[in-house]
């Protein structure tokens, strides 16, 4: 009985320890909640509405309806126009949109020797071969939206043909871009990086304030000239060499072991690395200066991290998700450079195609080392 009374002992400390720590409680109830509502609601992989361009070489009555009848179908929204082939493969390497449909000048002609059940091909003049009625450009670097595009290779244009068409010939023709073998591996270990950094980078960060505290380093830290700003500045420079260091073994390892392509220049994809490793780090520095202690910087981490790495568009496409996920993942640096390490490596995509998100990062950075400097001298008053 008098080690029942112990262990009942011990377990009521526990509890109220439990109850006075409300970052643990609050964990304890948000973590399953966010995970639920992220994998419930948030991912889809049925995806809609994706971003795509047009090149209408034809003007005419059919190829408006043509991109009413595709835009019916609810694959993708057309948001873009472009003049010429030219500017759409611009348009793809920038990640305006993920695929153009060109129209050709022709196409009247082209639906009209579309084949029909039952008919067959119609006999071609001139040995004239039955062609697609349109062709679908397509960034195939993300396997699941190139194959959602791909499903519209068959779409059938009753409505144009005033005729049932026949479903053994193509009615689009289909060419990707930068991934043409369509390998999920080219997809994934672009997007590795940035997912391992922002695990690592924010670790290594999100324990630095509490870990001065904790060790009672603080009191030596408060009597020294330096400023909150230079010690948050001083804390991140030594973790820019190790994030640099993981970014060299992910991308070398790859292009030797899975042949990935680096397509992009290094100098773009070092600034690009660089913008996203500081935004990380300062990421952590603010986790540290508002938990209290080493196991609620760990806790707040992991409430980072989840949606950080389901959010960004490394498992799931960004179009498959809810508008008001995309606008968290929109906050989140890891989204980002998701798109930064992408577009360069894969895409040949430069600063000036990517300012959107360039932009985004050195504000965060600033944003992040001026909260964490003020919260720091919250915390010596």
């Amino acid at each position: 009985m008098k080690a029942l009374s112990r262990i009942y002992a011990i377990f009521y400390k526990e509890l109220l320890q439990l109850k006075r720590d409300k970052m643990t409680f609050a964990m304890i109830v948000m973590i399953p909640l966010m995970q639920l509502i992220l994998f419930g609601y948030a991912i889809n992989t049925n995806i809609r509405h994706i971003p795509v361009g047009v090149v209408d070489q034809s003007h005419s009555a059919l190829s408006r309806i043509l991109i009413q009848t595709i835009s019916a179908t609810q694959v993708v929204t057309f948001e873009q126009h472009y003049m010429n082939t030219t500017q759409a493969e611009a348009g793809i390497a920038s990640a305006q949109v993920r695929a153009v449909l060109v129209i050709p000048a022709d196409i009247s002609q082209r639906l009209a020797r579309h084949p029909v059940v039952g008919l067959g091909t119609p006999p071609a003049t001139n040995q004239e071969t039955v062609r697609p009625v349109a062709q679908w450009m397509v960034d195939g670097s993300d396997t699941l939206v190139a194959s959602a595009i791909k499903s519209l290779r068959n779409m059938p244009l009753a409505e144009l043909l005033k005729k049932p068409a026949n479903r053994n010939t193509p009615t689009f023709e289909v060419t990707l871009f930068y991934n043409p073998e369509q390998r999920t591996v080219v997809n994934i270990v672009p997007g590795l990086v940035a997912v391992i950094l922002t695990m690592t980078m924010i670790m290594f960060t999100s324990g630095a304030i509490v870990r001065e505290r904790e060790r009672g380093n603080m009191e030596m830290l408060i009597t020294t000239p330096v400023s909150s700003l230079e010690l948050m500045i001083g804390k991140i420079i030594p973790y820019l060499f190790i994030g640099f260091l993981q970014v060299i073994i992910i991308l070398g390892l790859g292009h030797v072991l899975f042949h990935i392509p680096i397509n992009g220049s290094l100098l773009s994809l070092a600034g690009a690395t660089l913008l996203f490793i500081t935004a990380s780090l300062t990421l952590g520095l603010v986790i540290s200066t508002i938990a209290k202690n080493q196991l609620q910087s760990m806790q707040m981490t992991v409430f980072v991290l989840l949606p950080s790495i389901l959010l960004s568009g490394f498992m799931f496409p960004y179009e498959g998700m809810p508008v008001i996920a995309q606008n968290i993942a929109e906050a989140l640096p890891a989204t980002h450079f998701m798109r930064l390490i992408r577009g360069i490596v894969l895409r040949d995509a430069n600063f000036t195609d990517l300012n959107r998100d360039i932009y985004w990062l050195i504000l965060f950075t600033l944003g992040g080392l001026l909260i964490a400097s003020i919260k720091f001298k919250k915390t010596l008053d």
